[in-house]
């Protein structure tokens, strides 16, 4: 019976290949070629000109990269949506469209890096305005703030600020954009921003929220009074490492339309590739930070109970202080560790499978030193100010198996 089916099951697959082979032959002879290629010259100007949009009558399941740097216009003062690719192209356009849905926008702009998007929203600033930020900001923001902006920047800690307090900077500043990220890279301090942005709205302010270490699965900042939502898109969104991106979400047309001249006018776009991947990328967001965010909760409790942990930092070990905008804890633990800096090292050599890296938000789970790494250009006195001490690690968690990702971190512990 099994050798009759092997033989049915060959007849089959002949037949199949016969057929198939017969409708490749119709195929290729249906498309001869039609120039008449006598001179030479023809093919190479034929080449130079092929459509291939226009030439086949195609559906890809998954939209192909349009690399184009330039595109055809039916005519002059046409408006088209489409001349040049600085300005505009097709793969960029589907990523920001998508963008604008991850965090329920109107509108969404994709740059060559999250700090390209940052000094984008900057340039909204008139040459008398201000920014207001979070004390405890990711390092390259920071560098910018510090060392570009310079005194167009004032720091508070919001967690020792109410909401009086902050109109009364309002009313004696020229602050125009109030800047927080919530969680806080690195120490995880929750800002809640709903009355922040209430306020911000009654002065005629702009609040940016950088949403990077929520994402949009967790945290939709526009629906709580928000007026700009950033991302570094390098991280979660994108989630395998190997792109460098930022976006903007946004829903005011007219602060649309300036940011999006900014982009155009200082030219930190990305390239369609990078586009095309990150559409790829975000198809499975979702599963991805829910993968996430379940090893993370495991991990931060265990790590909490080790007696050379002194503190962990992590949002869902302290769920009844969560406001209404975190519809979940994200994936990112800091903690303090006891041990001289010998100790640091050796605990970093013993990591197996958990690499000492930059960055976060990979599928991959990595460990970073932020006071020699992420903030090494921040002043030790600032560092020390905020709590970034050598002691602190910054853990984000990957979607591996979590026993794998916590064993790791207790056998490095166990040779400290």
């Amino acid at each position: 019976m099994y050798n009759l089916f092997k033989k049915s099951t060959f007849f089959i697959n002949q037949s199949f290949i016969n057929k198939k082979n017969i409708i490749n032959k119709n195929i290729l002879c249906s498309r001869k070629c039609n120039i008449n290629c006598s001179n030479s010259n023809n093919k190479y100007s034929k080449i130079i000109s092929n459509d291939l949009l226009n030439k086949y009558n195609s559906n890809p399941v998954i939209q192909p990269i349009i690399l184009s740097s330039t595109f055809k216009l039916d005519k002059i003062n046409n408006n088209d949506d489409f001349t040049y690719s600085r300005a505009n192209n097709p793969t960029r356009k589907l990523l920001e469209d998508n963008l604008a849905l991850l965090e329920n926008a109107q509108y969404g702009l994709a740059f060559s890096s999250g700090l390209g998007a940052t000094i984008c929203v900057s340039h909204l600033l008139k040459s008398n305005e201000e920014i207001l930020a979070c004390h405890d900001l990711y390092g390259g923001t920071k560098r910018y703030f510090n060392n570009i902006l310079q005194n167009k920047v004032n720091y508070i800690n919001f967690k020792d600020y109410n909401l009086g307090q902050i109109e009364n900077i309002f009313n004696n500043s020229n602050i125009k954009i109030v800047w927080i990220e919530t969680p806080t890279n690195p120490l995880l301090e929750i800002i809640p921003f709903k009355n922040l942005g209430n306020l911000c709205k009654k002065h005629n302010k702009l609040l940016v929220v950088d949403n990077t270490f929520m994402t949009p699965v967790f945290q939709n900042p526009l629906d709580y009074n928000a007026d700009i939502v950033l991302h570094s898109i390098s991280k979660y969104i994108n989630g395998h490492s190997d792109i460098i991106m930022g976006g903007l979400m946004i829903n005011n047309t007219e602060l649309y339309d300036k940011l999006k001249y900014l982009q155009n006018s200082l030219g930190v776009i990305p390239s369609p590739y990078d586009c095309y991947i990150v559409n790829r990328s975000i198809k499975t967001l979702k599963i991805r930070m829910e993968k996430h965010q379940r090893n993370a909760i495991y991990i931060a409790k265990e790590l909490n109970k080790h007696p050379k942990i002194c503190k962990v930092l992590y949002p869902g070990l302290d769920k009844q202080n969560i406001p209404c905008h975190m519809k979940g804890y994200g994936a990112m633990i800091s903690f303090y560790i006891t041990c001289s800096p010998n100790q640091l090292n050796e605990f970093f050599e013993k990591l197996e499978n958990i690499p000492l890296a930059e960055s976060l938000g990979g599928i991959e789970t990595l460990i970073c030193h932020p006071a020699s790494m992420t903030h090494a250009s921040v002043s030790i006195d600032e560092k020390n100010n905020i709590g970034i001490t050598d002691n602190l690690l910054r853990l984000s968690v990957g979607i591996e198996d979590k026993n794998y990702i916590l064993n790791d971190i207790l056998n490095a512990l166990e040779h400290i």
